[in-house]
Order: structure tokens, then sequence, then C-alpha cells
């Protein structure tokens, strides 16, 4: 994930990132930019961006699905891509930077404006259901 024109967060509530990576389909994409709001309150479902804990200066997006001791427990929706807190564990409050509110889809080549124009702009919902999808796929491995 790259976020485009960092800034202090503390001044600036709101900001704009951009995926890399397919580690959040189908909710989110390769080259999908997000609204974020920084320093939001995190509850369990929330689409989140956050410091990587190994690699700092890396940002990326998942799914805060329960807070544990010492922090978050984030996965991210596609069990296949990895890269979340199966392989490090918890995410400390602190490197939880923000929450995800929406997603910008840029327009495919040959697609349709008027069939772009609808889908384009989604908000980006928390799951209901996290819980029981994490703890199945925790079974499952």
């Amino acid at each position: 994930m790259r976020e485009t024109g960092r800034v202090d967060e503390r001044r600036v509530p709101f900001g704009i990132a951009e995926v890399h990576g397919p580690s959040m389909v189908p909710t989110l994409y390769h080259g999908d930019q997000l609204l974020i709001r920084n320093g939001s309150r995190i509850r369990p479902g929330d689409v989140v961006v956050l410091c990587h804990p190994f690699q700092q200066d890396l940002l990326v997006v998942k799914r805060a699905v329960e807070r544990r001791e010492g922090g978050w427990w984030v996965l991210g929706d596609n069990a296949f891509a990895g890269g979340d807190s199966t392989d490090y564990g918890t995410v400390p409050e602190e490197l939880v930077l923000a929450k995800v509110l929406g997603r910008y889809r840029p327009r495919a080549k040959g697609q349709r404006l008027l069939f772009w124009l609808f889908s384009a702009v989604r908000p980006v919902l928390a799951s209901r259901s996290v819980r029981a999808a994490a703890s199945s796929r925790l079974r499952a491995r």
C-alpha cells in the first residue's frame, strides 16, 4: 500500500492512500484509491491502514478482526495472500493509523462510462460476520 501525500495525522483528519497487492480482494483491488480517516476509532470488522509491525515504513491495509492483549488481530480478506496477523501476531494500537471509509476504483480499459460511474465509488463497510469468518479461517490452517 502506498499513501499519497503522507502528512501529520493530528492536523489533517482525512487522507488518500492507494492499494498495492491482492491481500484484500474481493473488498479492495490493486490500484484502488482509498479515503481514510486518521486517528478514527476502530471497531472489529473495520478495514484499517496500519504500519507493518516489522517494517514500520511500510503501510498495509487489513481488516481489524478483534482487539487482543497487545493490540489488534488483523486479517486480509484474501486468505491466500498472507501478510497479516497469522504471520506477525497482534499489531500494537499505536501502529493502527486510520480507518478506511471508502474506495474509488479507476476506470478499467474498455469499461463503459455509465457502468464505471455507477460502480467507481463505494463505501468500505465493516464486516458484521468478521469473528465467524476469522475463527473458521484459523481452524482451517
